[in-house]
């Protein structure tokens, strides 16, 4: 791996912030593009950076190559989060350093401090239907498709909801 994952510095937010935005609107995943609601929130990293953690994916010469919010207990960035689970949010790569490994590397960063987040159980994250990129990588790294979690976060947007657990389950007595 030519790159490192950490926690982004403010530095960067704004570069993460429209790294983000234009991974939305270039993969066509925003309604109504330029004039689309949730534009804004994809751009506000020191939002989420204040509220929850932001991972940046950083050249070594310091050129931010993408990003993820991992939310690990709750709070008001949690989607579908319940009790023992963490989760993740707005996973984007530049488009110039596709290809390159970045995106599984983030979402194996989220899995790590999941696994180091005390009393989580499982991870769980939501997805538009047309990021199938990401769902191979999901699945590749053991997620698997959650349907009873699916939902909308308004009508005509429906997310499809992922899960990997990560503790076994204690086996009950018999």
């Amino acid at each position: 791996m030519d790159f490192t994952i950490r926690e982004a510095e403010p530095g960067e937010y704004t570069r993460l912030g429209e790294i983000t935005a234009r991974a939305y609107l270039g993969d066509g995943l925003l309604d109504f593009g330029e004039d689309d609601s949730y534009l804004p929130t994809l751009r506000d990293v020191a939002r989420r950076a204040a509220e929850a953690v932001v991972l940046a994916a950083v050249d070594p010469d310091g050129t931010v190559l993408g990003g993820v919010t991992f939310v690990p207990s709750g709070g008001p960035w949690a989607d579908i989060a319940r009790d023992g689970e963490t989760e993740f949010r707005m996973l984007a790569v530049d488009r110039a350093a596709r290809g390159r490994g970045v995106g599984e590397a983030l979402v194996r960063a989220c899995v790590t401090r999941a696994q180091d987040t005390e009393g989580c159980v499982r991870i769980v994250l939501s997805t538009q239907s047309a990021m199938r990129q990401a769902h191979r990588i999901y699945e590749r790294l053991g997620f698997t498709r959650t349907p009873d979690r699916d939902w909308e976060p308004y009508p005509g947007l429906p997310l499809l909801a992922y899960t990997l657990d990560l503790r076994p389950p204690t086996p009950q007595p018999n």
